[in-house]
């Protein structure tokens, strides 16, 4: 019986068995061999490639949060690596220890256990001695034998305005005119939402425990009735849309002293706002934060956008010149390539990409550093530069830094270009060096001036509140509720950012909103003009 010839793919060409030749052809499946070691191999690094993302997924859901990892000692180099480094990063690791050293002496001496404030209002009980037990004694005194914190059961009250109102009579005069009847009334303290049932200490309350707290307005709601007050939701959300409205003033002239410092850091999360006209319920819009003016006078200012695009943050920095730190969002490069101003990165993002990818490496213990541990290693050395300089004035930081981090990143720049094209392509370590690579002028540049820090902490830090509470109260009902919260947050934010206590400026501020008429008016109630009024008001009380 004759057998048909065996063909490939069902294709009648390039047979693999011939009558004639009788047996295969080598080249033939020599080839068939190659392509298919081939797939293979790139099957196996794909596969290597998902299980690595495998292995972070479960270690960012089920792993820690923090960023710090086992491996990760100051100065984590292998033998061939140390082997490698230059007489220059040497020198400036010599440096980093000298500078350690110093550091550590001086801060060696732990402090102790801080007691309760002194500024708290204190109420004395005192334990007295029965007269027998008193009996025969010399003297008698009192000590302190301890101290507790006590919190007041807060409560609900209604506050009723009494107008006092005087009568006059007129007399009747020559004319023939009768006498009449004139009424003086004591005048009302203005409210700044006008006719409103809500005093301000319970403003206060509201915005506090919703934009300071992180609660929902439900969960006030709840609250106040177990209080005995009984006030809706709704109610509330109107009231701190309003009182928004009132404040704005204040958060126009806080950007203004923003915009006139040459140092700014911005940055953005996401928001869901429901009621968003042409976008979906479920859609990402975006909460924008940027943090920055004079030292003496620091600016923290939320901003609700419903687009990521490169609009919102030229809109937002409109006349601003100077240092800007950010993420690697695109939005930010297409505005600094129109505007006098210098995009600085933030190598929080980077170091996190190492330590990614650190965590996706297999379990078990490990006979040498892999390529993202080295690499996480020489960013790490960066940080510990900046922790030992924290204290230093502007112009010190800058020059340790170009003692010390400028052959730092010297050397990391060059281990990055030389270990780009030995990692595989779509792996997390290579994600990690080209991104690097990819925003190196923009990392390098904070070490250009003493004010800058490494990262973009500083605005990432200021979301946290905004995060914690999102936590909660989920969503924003509509655009002007979440136009309401960026107000409020920034004036929260800028607050504790000037030393003073949320609850404190509100208190202080909203009782003299109604009266403001002018300029100088809202001026005069930012934080840095009313802190020294509210310390001294605090001192008193």
């Amino acid at each position: 019986m004759k057998i048909a010839p065996h063909t490939r793919h069902g294709s009648p060409e390039e047979p693999l068995f011939s009558a004639e030749m009788g047996a295969c052809d080598p080249a033939v499946l020599q080839a068939i061999i190659d392509k298919k070691s081939d797939v293979i191999e790139q099957q196996k690094k794909r596969i290597a490639v998902l299980e690595e993302y495998l292995r972070l997924a479960r270690a960012q859901r089920f792993g820690p949060s923090s960023e710090k990892s086992a491996l990760q000692q100051e100065m984590l180099f292998n033998d061939v690596e140390a082997s490698q480094e230059s007489e220059e990063e040497q020198q400036a690791h010599q440096a980093l220890e000298e500078l350690k050293a110093l550091k550590d002496t001086a801060s060696s001496k732990k402090p102790g256990r801080k007691g309760l404030s002194k500024n708290l209002p204190r109420i004395q009980v005192r334990l007295e001695l029965s007269e027998e037990e008193r009996q025969g004694a010399v003297d008698t005194f009192f000590t302190v034998v301890k101290e507790e914190l006590d919190i007041q059961r807060p409560k609900a009250q209604v506050i009723e305005y009494l107008q006092e109102k005087a009568v006059f009579i007129e007399p009747a005069n020559q004319e023939g005119e009768a006498s009449t009847r004139r009424i003086v009334a004591a005048k009302t303290p203005l409210h700044p939402l006008n006719k409103c049932i809500a005093s301000i200490g319970l403003l206060c309350h509201i915005i506090i425990a919703k934009y300071c707290d992180g609660l929902s307005l439900y969960g006030i709601e709840k609250m106040l009735s177990r209080y005995g007050g009984t006030i809706t939701r709704t109610a509330m959300a109107n009231w701190v849309i309003r009182l928004s409205s009132e404040l704005q003033p204040l958060v126009n002239l806080a950007r203004e002293h923003q915009l006139q410092y040459d140092y700014l850091q911005i940055d953005e999360t996401r928001v869901q706002v429901l009621k968003e006209i042409g976008k979906s319920p479920h859609g990402d819009k975006w909460m924008w934060v940027s943090k920055g003016g004079p030292p003496n006078k620091p600016v923290v200012l939320f901003d609700y956008d419903p687009s990521r695009g490169a609009e919102v943050p030229t809109r937002l920095l409109e006349g601003f010149s100077g240092y800007l730190q950010c993420d690697g969002l695109s939005s930010y490069s297409a505005m600094c390539t129109q505007a006098s101003i210098t995009r600085v990165g933030c190598f929080d993002h980077a170091r996190r990409k190492f330590n990614e990818a650190i965590k996706a490496q297999p379990k078990g213990k490990k006979v040498k550093a892999s390529l993202a541990d080295v690499g996480l290693s020489k960013i790490n050395a960066l940080y510990r530069l900046e922790r030992n300089i924290s204290v230093l004035p502007a112009h010190e930081k800058y020059q340790q830094r170009q003692k010390i981090a400028v052959p730092l990143l010297n050397e990391l720049k060059l281990w990055l270009d030389n270990k780009v094209e030995e990692t595989a392509k779509g792996g997390l370590t290579y994600k990690a060096i080209y991104y690097t690579l990819n925003q190196w002028s923009t990392l390098i540049a904070y070490c250009n001036d003493g004010r800058i820090n490494i990262s973009n902490a500083g605005a990432e830090n200021t979301i946290r509140p905004f995060a914690v509470g999102r936590r909660r109260w989920l969503f924003c009902d509509t655009p002007a509720g979440a136009n309401a919260s960026a107000v409020h947050y920034s004036l929260i934010e800028t607050a504790k950012a000037n030393g003073l206590s949320p609850d404190d400026y509100y208190a202080f501020i909203l009782p003299k909103l109604a009266y403001a008429k002018t300029v100088e008016d809202y001026e005069a109630l930012l934080p840095w003009n009313v802190k020294d009024t509210i310390f001294k008001n605090s001192e008193k009380s």
